[in-house]
């Protein structure tokens, strides 16, 4: 679990929220001409944006409301000091200082990030971060911050995302400047931005009214390995803090703008690969660069897959067809939060801040006036549950800021990407809370123990069968519900079952191939916890091609004693199929042991047998001590308690292997019922009960079963420890999800709303 004092905020930057006044002061930065000149998408510009800047005392008490605790903000450079260096905008410092005692009074923690991305165009006019003078400009402007803001604020990062800033901005050109430099002067810029940092670091110390704490908060993908093994686990961990990147992408790297700052060098692998680019670095550069900060920030939003390829080297892994992606078309692997940071923390040792983490997905108001956005919520749990295991295996994880707060501008992409957790009207500047900001509070709430990592996911457990060949066996499970069986002598489908003779495992999802009984044993919230030492049910379709032997079964007493602890064994009976003068064995007429013993000795069989007449969807229960058998040409579903202790009375003398099948004559007559019950008792008619209602067929001490007719939709909640469907006609959806005739699946507990439509017959069953 997270610390109790583990940060949960959101973050947002200056330039894609605030807007502008023409009388705030605010001196002109990149992106104002970078937008002037028609390079944001649509002709878009950010002088509304999100106008935070007239709106942000409503927007601090939308925070409150929704149970946020931090808010890592962004001043922009530009507006504090319009040219750059100089004079200093008062408005600019009124306003930041009234958002700060606004968070604070709505109980939310201010982070100052100094830079992101707002750079003013006065010293780019001169040079920007190409020109060496940048580091005491940011220097000054380091120290107007902490002069007016660390009396009311007490955490500062210096720059965000040094690798976007210098590589999208002056390699490839897609953001403002908007500049496509030689690599050498990239370089240049990139190591200027890194001693502007620390220049901000002493700075920030040197002018802050009281002790303060600083960081950092760098990007990039994050490498994550392919399987758990210690092979690929080392090879993304190799590819992360590596040089892989083809040089027109090479400032996506990640050790290249940390280590400097942290372990104050550069990496060897990079100085010997970017040598003929390198500006001069001295000694003085590196002890600059790597001034001591207190914590580490890391915008993670995806990353890309590792493995140990033959030959020892890592190799990419391409991500599976149809893998999930956000709006904007980045992929969706929670794995890179776990492996990242645990990589991180590993390397550098300092707390850690995700200080950006979020989705854009494709929001719009619903026709009930809401936002639902269940796509963020998923990703939301998947990584921040991701980043609770990283803090559980030792990283030292102080807080998560999610990006982002407000729908905003989305820099070259405009208005066209939505991050945040509340939808914003661009036209009328409306908020609108989205169910995930909803999901978040819960989050915050709950300290992170609302997340699917601290529950026990519930997902419908689709099971394998497992196929037994029987003497009197056919090949209806093959023809009738389409199984691929082992032969036509295949008499029965163990299809829920937990017993060692016949273990299901689970078909697919995140328990797949694991063996029910282990399941059970290994995962017991899934099954209400129930205080048994066995999955209790067994559910088997039955085909008799021939009469199966006349048999009984013993009561839970009985087979402890004489069956090396097994329950004992009742069941009953859904018949699926059958002729139309089909009959059953259920019962006898021995009216006395003495007489039943004495039936069985002489072999008596046809005065002894009861047979009764059954038809397609009759329902028979069979007790402990009742003498039954199945006849030829009948299919059945079982449901039974998970014992296969059967003792058979009657063969009709057959062979197997050339040997009359082993009879249990003595333990027969010890269980058998004597007198039998009436077989008025015995047959209940179930074919024509109402559709779309769960009709309970029986209620026992071992089982509850049920026989449900879906015609139209229907809906309940699933409120049994666990809850067994087999699928006996038709075809439909449970949850989505499609099923048909010859599936079996459990619902778990606490699985919640169930939700079934189409045209089909199920069986289900539970314990009482």
């Amino acid at each position: 679990m997270f610390r109790d004092d583990f940060v949960w905020g959101v973050a947002s930057s200056a330039y894609q929220v605030e807007g502008r006044d023409p009388e705030d002061g605010c001196g002109k930065n990149i992106w104002d001409t970078f937008a002037e000149e028609g390079r944001i998408l649509d002709g878009k510009d950010a002088y509304t944006a999100c106008d935070h800047m007239h709106r942000y005392k409503e927007d601090y008490k939308l925070m409150k409301l929704l149970g946020i605790k931090a808010y890592r903000f962004s001043m922009s450079w530009a507006r504090i000091l319009p040219e750059g260096t100089g004079k200093v905008n008062e408005k600019a410092i009124a306003m930041y200082r009234d958002m700060i005692l606004s968070m604070k009074e709505n109980g939310i923690e201010p982070y100052i990030t100094m830079y992101h991305w707002e750079f003013p165009q006065a010293l780019q006019d001169k040079g920007g971060w190409l020109n060496e003078d940048v580091i005491q400009w940011f220097g000054e402007y380091a120290k107007v911050v902490a002069e007016n803001f660390s009396d009311i604020c007490e955490y500062f990062i210096t720059l965000n995302e040094p690798e976007c800033f210098v590589g999208l901005g002056h390699l490839s050109g897609v953001h403002a400047p908007g500049l496509k430099l030689p690599y050498k002067d990239v370089f240049k810029i990139a190591h200027n931005a890194l001693r502007a940092h620390g220049q901000a670091v002493i700075n920030l110390r040197k002018y802050a009214s009281r002790p303060i704490k600083v960081g950092y908060a760098p990007t990039c993908g994050m490498a994550y390995p392919a399987t758990d093994s210690p092979e690929d686990i080392e090879a993304a961990r190799k590819t992360l803090f590596g040089f892989h990147q083809p040089m027109d992408n090479w400032t996506w790297n990640v050790a290249w703008f940390n280590d400097p700052v942290f372990l104050g060098k550069y990496p060897e692998e990079g100085l010997k690969k970017f040598a003929e680019y390198l500006p001069e670095i001295t000694d003085e550069d590196m002890k600059l660069i790597s001034q001591p900060l207190d914590f580490m920030g890391q915008n993670i939003y995806n990353g890309y897959m590792m493995r140990q390829g033959e030959d020892g080297e890592p190799e990419y892994v391409d991500r599976e067809a149809g893998a999930a992606k956000t709006a904007a078309g980045w992929p969706v692997t929670p794995e890179c939060f776990y492996y990242g940071v645990k990589f991180l923390y590993e390397r550098y040792h300092l707390p850690l801040y995700i200080t950006e983490n979020g989705m854009s997905c494709h929001d719009d108001v619903s026709l009930d006036g809401r936002v639902h956005d269940p796509n963020r919520q998923n990703f939301l749990d998947l990584y921040i549950s991701a980043l609770q295991r990283a803090n559980d295996d030792g990283a030292d994880v102080r807080g998560y800021f999610l990006w982002t707060f407000l729908d905003n501008f989305e820099w070259d992409k405009g208005y066209t990407e939505r991050f945040g957790i509340v939808y914003v009207d661009f036209k009328t500047q409306k908020r609108i809370v989205k169910d995930s900001a909803f999901w978040y509070q819960k989050i915050i709430e709950s300290n992170g123990r609302e997340l699917t990592v601290n529950k026990k996911t519930r997902p419908i457990l689709f099971l394998n069968p497992v196929f037994k060949e029987m003497i009197w066996g056919g090949n209806q499970l093959a023809e009738k519900f389409g199984y691929e069986i082992p032969s036509d002598k295949t008499g029965e489908c163990w299809a829920v079952s937990a017993h060692p003779n016949g273990d299901c495992t689970v078909r697919e999802g995140e328990y797949a191939g694991r063996k029910l009984s282990e399941l059970f044993k290994e995962e017991p919230e899934l099954f209400g916890n129930l205080p048994l030492d066995r999955f209790p049910l067994l559910i088997k379709i039955i085909d008799a091609k021939a009469d199966l032997s006349i048999q009984v079964h013993p009561d839970d007493a009985y087979a402890k004693v004489h069956e090396n602890g097994s329950l004992g064994k009742t069941e009953c009976w859904y018949i699926l199929d059958c002729p139309e003068d089909a009959t059953l064995v259920v019962g006898h007429n021995a009216g006395s042991r003495e007489e039943l013993k004495e039936m069985i000795d002489q072999k008596r069989w046809s005065e002894l047998i009861r047979e009764v007449p059954v038809k397609k969807g009759d329902f028979i229960q069979i007790n402990p001590g009742t003498v039954h058998a199945i006849k030829g040409g009948l299919m059945i579903l079982e449901t039974q308690q998970n014992s296969d202790i059967t003792y058979r009375v009657y063969d009709y003398d057959r062979l197997s292997n050339g040997k009359p099948r082993e009879l249990h004559v003595q333990q027969s007559i010890d269980v058998i019922t004597v007198p039998a019950p009436s077989a008025e008792d015995s047959v209940s008619h179930a074919a024509d009960l109402p559709a779309n209602t769960m009709n309970e067929l029986i209620a026992c001490d071992y089982y509850k079963v049920y026989k449900l007719t879906v015609t139209e939709p229907v809906s309940f909640e699933q409120e049994h420890p666990f809850l067994i469907m087999s699928v006996i006609e038709g075809e439909g959806l449970v949850n989505g999800q499609m099923i048909r005739k010859g599936d079996h699946f459990i619902l778990p507990s606490g699985f919640g709303k169930v939700e079934l439509q189409g045209d089909m017959t199920l069986i289900a069953s539970s314990v009482k």
